[in-house]
């Protein structure tokens, strides 16, 4: 038994971005994003939360261009995608939007949609979920 305290999932991720409607345009458009909140300071909207309407995680997009060009080529997270034709057919749509990407790869733990990159240029990645474990891997434990 793990006295591990109980967690479930990510509740949100926030990107810094150069170029707040740039950046929500992209994700908007490429990924079918949609803006759930928007955070104005001082009069001067500084933010925007993010939806997906079919499962994506929940996400911010904060307007810092010093920390967006410090982070550009970080893959700050991966983006699940519900199996092999899922994943197949972003990639298609992607392609037919104009967005380069590497292709769908098979990896030990699933299929792989890499290279594609945002107006800031974070690297972001897609996997199949649930992730396929390998028989045997089993987890890693660190002993405390």
């Amino acid at each position: 038994m793990s006295n591990a305290p109980l967690l479930e999932g990510i509740h949100h991720l926030k990107l810094p971005v150069s170029d707040l409607e740039k950046s929500l345009a992209w994700y908007q458009d490429h990924l079918g994003y949609l803006p759930v909140m928007h955070f104005v300071e001082e009069g001067v909207l500084m933010g925007v939360a993010l939806a997906h309407p079919n499962g994506g995680p929940g996400f911010a997009i904060r307007l810092n261009p010093e920390k967006a060009v410090a982070a550009a080529g970080f893959d700050y997270f991966a983006i699940g995608v519900p199996g092999e034709e899922a994943i197949n057919a972003l990639a298609a749509h992607l392609a037919a939007q104009g967005v380069a990407h590497a292709g769908v790869t098979r990896t030990q733990v699933g299929w792989l949609l890499s290279g594609v990159t945002d107006p800031d240029g974070y690297d972001i990645r897609f996997y199949t979920v649930p992730l396929e474990i390998p028989e045997g891997a089993g987890l890693m434990v660190r002993e405390t």
